[in-house]
């Protein structure tokens, strides 16, 4: 019976610069659509206009991290259109629920 001894090497690969900018540039990105958010909370009258401005970058944000993290972006459209298409349709699902929601309640009182 032999011992054998576990010989691992471990390998430090170089940077790769062009990820690093690509993360760089999606981090920005995010952050330009959430300081957009943020003046647009503290700037705009509460209303649909605003409510709808919210719901339509948050969809744009969330796409977008799937698209980069989520490494989707690079797959067939197929596949991304599975996941966003749906999202769309439940988003205005919860919308239509409340807003019957509040009809039936105000008809109530």
């Amino acid at each position: 019976m032999e011992i054998q001894e576990n010989k691992s090497t471990l390998s430090v690969t170089p940077r790769n610069d062009e990820k690093i900018k690509k993360i760089w540039k999606t981090a920005g990105i995010l952050l330009a659509i959430t300081v957009v958010e943020f003046i647009m909370a503290f700037t705009m009258g509460r209303g649909i206009l605003l409510y709808s401005a919210f719901i339509i970058l948050t969809i744009w944000k969330a796409k977008y991290i799937m698209m980069e993290f989520m490494h989707l972006g690079d797959e067939v459209k197929p596949l991304f259109y599975s996941i966003i298409v749906p999202l769309i349709f439940l988003v205005w699902l919860v919308i239509a629920l409340v807003k019957e929601g509040s009809e039936i309640f105000l008809l109530r009182w």
